[in-house]
């Protein structure tokens, strides 16, 4: 956890929480062990889109479509999701959990890798939740970019992966240097390129918010 644990449980303390099928579905989550955003990065999220209330959402990593779902509930009421997941065994569950909320009408789930389905969707996206493989978000990016419209907003989660990205390469495990090498160059990306104003927050595992210009 990137925030001092006491800070982050007084936060906590004054959550209203999700409905009782998100609340239902995070469970089953975590009992499973299937990642779900944390509870800051849910509120996060809802603050986000209380804002800008956006009428297309793209989401690039699905898992049991928790993340999605809680989206559809707190976006606008017409808006409409595109979600993306190659993890063969999950795609069943999302599509469940789809229906069993209502939302099947609402979210199109899309099977298969990001990096060929990004090219083909059609733009614009007025809001993108980034929530799949880490080390690939730099291979997406400009992707993502081109489906952006003046003022969208890009949201990447887990991008400081508690913690290890500001190490030396060093000193992290060498199976994990090409994620922590590919997240570097990903924020300094995002806080780089000309057509994107980037903050980087400690919330959960590290979260960015981009705007593009």
């Amino acid at each position: 956890m990137i925030t001092e644990e006491r800070i982050s449980t007084f936060i906590s303390s004054f959550d209203t929480g999700n409905t009782s099928f998100l609340n239902e579905l995070e469970e089953f989550a975590i009992k499973t062990n299937v990642p779900v955003i944390r509870p800051q990065m849910q509120n996060l999220l809802k603050l986000l889109l209380a804002m800008k209330q956006p009428e297309r959402i793209l989401e690039v990593g699905t898992a049991i479509g928790f993340s999605a779902l809680l989206m559809s509930e707190y976006g606008a009421p017409d808006c409409k999701i595109t979600t993306i997941e190659k993890y063969e065994k999950r795609i069943p569950l999302a599509r469940e959990n789809f229906k069993k909320a209502g939302k099947e009408d609402q979210i199109l789930l899309l099977e298969g890798d990001a990096a060929d389905i990004l090219k083909k969707l059609e733009p614009p996206f007025d809001f993108i939740f980034m929530d799949a493989a880490k080390g690939q978000y730099i291979h997406f990016l400009p992707d993502i970019l081109s489906l952006m419209p003046k003022g969208g907003i890009l949201v990447s989660d887990n991008v400081l992966q508690d913690g290890d990205v500001m190490e030396s390469r060093f000193a992290v495990t060498r199976r994990d240097r090409t994620i922590h090498s590919r997240m570097r160059d990903y924020l300094y990306e995002l806080k780089q390129n000309k057509q994107l104003c980037t903050d980087i927050l400690p919330v959960g595992d590290g979260v960015t918010i981009s705007v593009k210009l």
